[in-house]
């Protein structure tokens, strides 16, 4: 930090010496550096134990293990993707290179077009609404990537009213910015910046939430898909390709292999293959009221929950809060007093013992009045509780 260039980019993993996951991480960590290294690219790679470097650590404000930065102009940005190699270098690469990139040729476009699945293009000369744009490419840089174009490069089906515009382009078509209709911008690219259907895991299902928009998963195999998997799956698709205008201001649709992440939310085993609706935002989901064998039982479940009708579950009360503690202990312990009963025994009695003589010593350390220290206080107590004694004198003989 201190003799780094201004102009220096750099990718930073902070991690703790005990942390699991900082070292399943360090292979790939080095793979990151040395293909960037091999590529001449501007970007720096290292690491820094956060517990020997505290005050580094602080600036950064890294609370979790291990945490990936970029640092750009002394700008901060935080990676909270998977942490797989192509995960990680395409968020630096995507920071790294300029906050707006320019398409100056049909065969860029094309090439921009079979890479991105969500393309957001810039189309039109300068003007506000170009600087508002660039002004959000600043903020969700991390999470997107951000173009323009002239509209002699587009492809000649594209169709807009008039220029200048800000087009996505997604799921093989593509939706222009409408301010009155879509309002703000950010919040519009911030909905708009996931495919309308698509396989989740939970690093997406986490940032999905963070829009604040609902989830609808079909909850499917991870391996072997069986037919009503299959069919539960292509029931979603439909809906969010046939309905998206009904729903997709509220609402993403995907679907996940596996039921580990939503057993965690849900508190319990959720059956595969199921629907449920997720709603990140306060850690609540809603599960359909009967059976949904066909599209119309579906959009039902789904209108269900956008008018109130059906119930939540879940959320992130006080009482919940709780239930979620003692789930997930119990959840930790398990496996651990199914396969050594004694290391469990000692996890858990040994916290408890220490509790219980902590609690020993301060009720009998607590000073008290009664007893046999009655006497001892009398003498104190008395002269204070009387008024003054009179004193008189007697005649003598």
């Amino acid at each position: 930090m201190e003799t780094k260039g201004d102009d220096e980019i750099w990718l930073i993993k902070f991690y703790a010496p005990w942390c699991t996951f900082c070292k399943q991480l360090d292979p790939v960590w080095h793979q990151i550096g040395s293909e960037f290294r091999s590529l001449g690219s501007p970007v720096h790679v290292g690491k820094s134990d956060a517990t020997a470097n505290t005050g580094l650590a602080k600036e950064f404000r890294v609370k979790t293990y291990p945490a990936i930065l970029m640092l750009k102009k002394n700008v901060k940005y935080n990676y909270s993707g998977a942490r797989t190699k192509e995960g990680i270098m395409d968020f630096a690469n995507r920071i790294a290179g300029p906050l707006v990139r320019s398409l100056s040729s049909v065969q860029l476009f094309q090439h921009a077009m079979s890479r991105h699945d969500v393309m957001f293009v810039y189309v039109g000369a300068t003007s506000p609404l170009k600087g508002n744009y660039t002004s959000v490419a600043e903020e969700l840089i991390v999470q997107t990537y951000f173009f323009s174009a002239t509209r002699d490069i587009l492809p000649k089906a594209v169709s807009l009213a008039s220029l200048p515009a800000v087009v996505v382009f997604k799921d093989g078509t593509y939706f222009t910015y409408s301010e009155e209709r879509d309002g703000d911008l950010k919040s519009w690219i911030n909905r708009e910046r996931f495919p309308t259907f698509s396989q989740i895991d939970s690093y997406t299902l986490y940032a999905m939430g963070e829009t604040g928009k609902l989830v609808l998963l079909a909850l499917v195999e991870e391996k072997h898909l069986c037919e009503q998997s299959l069919r539960y799956k292509s029931l979603v698709e439909n809906v969010a390709a046939e309905h998206r205008e009904t729903y997709t201001r509220n609402m993403y649709f995907g679907f996940m292999a596996g039921s580990d992440y939503i057993n965690g939310l849900v508190m319990g085993e959720v059956i595969i293959p199921s629907f449920i609706v997720v709603n990140l935002s306060n850690d609540g989901y809603f599960l359909p009221p009967g059976a949904v064998e066909t599209e119309r039982h579906l959009l039902d479940f789904l209108d269900g929950v956008l008018d109130g009708s059906v119930e939540s579950h879940g959320g992130n009360g006080v009482v919940q809060r709780v239930r979620r503690l003692v789930y997930e202990t119990r959840i930790t312990l398990t496996p651990i007093f199914s396969q050594a009963p004694l290391l469990g025994c000692f996890l858990v009695g040994f916290p408890l013992a220490i509790g219980a003589c902590f609690c020993y010593l301060c009720c009998k350390a607590r000073p008290t009045i009664g007893g046999d220290d009655d006497d001892d206080c009398l003498p104190l107590l008395v002269p204070s509780l009387q008024g003054p004694k009179k004193t008189s004198k007697k005649k003598s003989d």
